[in-house]
C-alpha cells in the first residue's frame, strides 16, 4: 500500500530518509520518472571468508528495508542483488571451520580457489555462498545472487575494468583521502593475482597501460617487475 504524498515529508525513519534520497534522483516523489530500464536496482554484498552470521543477515535486511520503503512511496519495480565478493583473498582462518591446517596453506588465495574444509562443495567460497543463499531463502528474501568469480570468468566485468584502467587517476584521487596512511602507500583500484603463487596482492602499481589493458607491479615472490592483463 502506497503512503499518501501529503504524509511523506513527515517520514523520519532512516529507511524512508534513504529511499527519498533515491527518489530525488528521479525527479522527486511528486514528479517521479521511472528509469529507462523500468526498475531501480538495489545491491547488498558480503565477503564469504567465513560462515554467514547475524552481520551478514543485517547487510541484506538493511538494504531490503530501504527497498520496501522505496516501493511504499512510488510505483516502480525494483531488483535486489546479493553480491558475493568470492574472489577476495583469505586473510585469516575462521575459528568455526574444520581442517584449519589445510586452510593455512591457502592464506591469500581467492576464496573460490580454496578447497572446501567441509568437503561438501567445490570450494570454500562456494560453500559459504550456498550457506548464505540458504540463510536468505529461509527468511524469504527476494533477491538475485551474483558471484564475483562467475562475473570475472564470464567476461561481464571486462569493459568496466578497461574503463577503470583509463580513469585510474580520477578514482585514486577520490579514494586516497579516505584511507589510512599505511594503505595509501599501495592503494590501487586493481588487486592483481600473482601469476606465481595465485595470491590476491595488495601491491603498488608501477605503471597503468590502458593501450594494452594491463598493469605492471613488482611480484613479491621474486621481486621482479611483472605485467598482467586486467
Amino acid at each position: 500500500k502506497k503512503i499518501p504524498i501529503k504524509y511523506y515529508q513527515d517520514l523520519k525513519a532512516w529507511p524512508f530518509v534513504e529511499a527519498l534520497k533515491i527518489i530525488e534522483r528521479f525527479g522527486g516523489i511528486e514528479n517521479f520518472i521511472k528509469p529507462s530500464k523500468n526498475y531501480v536496482l538495489f545491491e547488498t554484498g558480503y565477503g564469504p571468508s567465513g560462515l554467514p552470521h547475524i552481520g551478514t543477515f543485517g547487510e541484506v535486511v538493511r538494504t531490503s528495508m530501504v527497498l520496501h520503503a522505496f516501493t511504499s512511496l512510488v510505483n516502480c519495480s525494483t531488483k535486489l542483488i546479493a553480491f558475493s565478493d568470492d574472489m577476495d583473498g583469505l586473510r585469516k582462518i575462521p575459528d568455526n571451520v574444520p581442517n584449519q591446517e589445510m586452510l593455512r596453506k591457502y592464506i591469500g588465495k581467492p576464496l573460490t580457489s580454496i578447497p572446501d574444509p567441509f568437503g561438501e562443495y567445490e570450494s570454500f567460497g562456494d560453500h559459504n555462498n550456498a550457506k548464505l543463499r540458504s540463510f536468505l531463502n529461509k527468511f524469504e528474501f527476494e533477491y538475485d545472487f551474483v558471484s564475483s568469480t562467475q562475473k570475472y570468468k564470464s567476461g561481464d566485468f571486462d569493459e568496466t575494468l578497461k574503463l577503470i584502467l583509463k580513469n585510474h587517476k580520477k578514482i585514486t584521487s577520490i579514494i586516497l583521502p579516505t584511507l589510512r596512511s599505511d594503505r595509501k602507500k599501495t592503494y590501487s583500484p586493481f588487486l592483481p593475482l600473482s601469476p606465481i603463487t595465485g595470491e590476491v596482492l595488495q601491491v603498488m602499481i608501477k605503471e597503468y597501460r590502458p593501450l594494452s589493458n594491463s598493469i605492471i607491479f613488482i611480484e613479491p615472490s621474486n621481486n621482479k617487475l611483472t605485467e598482467v592483463e586486467v
